[in-house]
């Protein structure tokens, strides 16, 4: 008799304990940014983008140096160096607005985020726009 009322009573048992086990299993809310990981971001996106100015300039520089001044060869690294920087702004900008989103309650953070989505790739198509209408 005590053997089926184990056998009864197993099924009961196994069930606490996967609810148990998955009663850990909740999503954790994300956690919020403060304003200071907000002016890091925008601390790093300014430092990209100087870095892509640099970049662009040094390129810009090595191609005159090699082509000995083609016009049409400087004037496509100037196009491509000025594309770089403008997805640079792009990306830092985007990397701001999501550490902005970040500091907002937990339900505002997802409509903050495909705004800062649809931003960046706003701002990458228009980046991409320019380039090809001066190249």
């Amino acid at each position: 008799m005590q053997l089926q009322e184990g056998i009864r009573w197993a099924p009961m048992a196994a069930v606490l304990v996967m609810l148990g086990i998955c009663g850990g299993c909740q999503r954790k809310p994300a956690p919020m940014a403060t304003p200071a990981d907000v002016a890091a971001a925008q601390q790093e996106a300014q430092r990209e983008v100087d870095q892509a100015r640099v970049e662009a300039r040094k390129d810009v520089k090595s191609v005159t140096k090699i082509t000995g001044g083609d016009s049409k060869d400087v004037a496509r690294a100037k196009i491509t160096g000025a594309f770089d920087v403008a997805m640079a702004h792009a990306d830092g900008d985007h990397k701001v607005a999501i550490a902005q989103c970040m500091t907002l309650a937990p339900p505002a953070q997802p409509p903050c985020k495909d705004q800062a989505d649809s931003d960046y790739q706003a701002a990458a198509a228009k980046a991409k726009a320019m380039r090809l209408s001066q190249q």
